[in-house]
């Protein structure tokens, strides 16, 4: 559940904030919350603080009333009491404090900037960029290019004509991308791949590049994704592995091997058959 700061004072007393120093000295503030309490007074809605008695103003309890004749008690009078103005101190940064430094063999850096020959992204005509999304330098878009939210496409990358990203994807730099190709949500590209033209990506689909991930070093090898090929959702393909044109990746397939064009890849790891002569047609968007 999520509560906003205006309703944190409900039944709260925001003296909880303040020291008791800062209240010591009031005369008017009561430790005990017995000797400090509301009161409603009969007859009328006002609502009176009633401090310590020796805090009334004496006056006479009754006056004659010169329209009856009779004796009328009088309502105590209106006691205000304000306690003194606390400000509070207006949270700034600390800018005594040095920059972080990070080892270099760390590889981190704070406020990286682009190469001074890198050129900002290019992008055809009758394109749709939806909110989050994030083009980084360097990068060739086509004509009808349409993403989702918070895409995320790095640099030296090569877009075709009529490609469709989905909200989520991520296309790490140095991918290529043919015409026609269709990838939906979370999908994870990696550097070195290539996607050729008339294909289609499931959602959830994760492309690798490292054979042996932080172990040795290995040159990254993303997978080859032939023309007409179709990935179904929640799949994974290990580094450098080859999908045949035309060939069908099931839906939470593993492969680990390459898939020959106009196959069918299904299973954990996945196994390779024929693909039936039906399905031996272009993907049709």
């Amino acid at each position: 559940m999520v509560r906003f700061s205006h309703t944190l004072g409900d039944g709260q007393s925001k003296n909880r904030e303040k020291p008791y120093e800062q209240f010591k000295d009031n005369p008017y503030y009561i430790r005990e919350e017995k000797q400090h309490r509301i009161v409603q007074m009969s007859g009328d809605d006002r609502m009176y603080s009633q401090p310590p008695k020796q805090f009334y103003q004496q006056k006479p309890m009754y006056s004659e009333d010169k329209f009856y004749g009779q004796p009328q008690r009088e309502e105590p009078t209106d006691i205000v009491y304000e306690k003194p103005m606390i400000e509070r101190e207006s949270l700034k940064p600390d800018l005594s404090k040095p920059e972080l430094k990070f080892p270099a063999d760390q590889n981190i850096q704070f406020g990286v900037e682009y190469a001074p020959n890198s050129k900002p992204p290019v992008i055809g005509s009758n394109y749709t960029i939806r909110s989050n999304s994030i083009i980084y330098n360097d990068v060739v878009i086509g004509n009808n290019f349409r993403t989702g939210h918070n895409v995320v496409i790095r640099e030296n990358t090569n877009i075709g004509d009529d490609v469709l990203i989905g909200t989520n994807t991520v296309i790490e730099g140095d991918v290529i991308i043919g015409n026609d190709v269709s990838i939906q949500s979370n999908v994870y590209i990696p550097t070195n791949s290539v996607i050729e033209d008339n294909v289609f990506i499931g959602p959830c689909a994760c492309f690798t590049n490292d054979k042996y991930p932080v172990r040795i070093n290995y040159e990254l090898q993303g997978p080859k994704v032939r023309r007409g090929a179709s990935i179904g959702g929640n799949t994974t393909f290990l580094s450098n592995v080859e999908i045949g044109e035309g060939a069908i990746v099931a839906a939470g397939a593993i492969v680990i091997h390459s898939v020959p064009p106009f196959y069918l890849a299904i299973g954990t790891p996945a196994r390779i058959k024929p693909l039936p002569d039906h399905l031996k047609v272009p993907n049709k968007f």
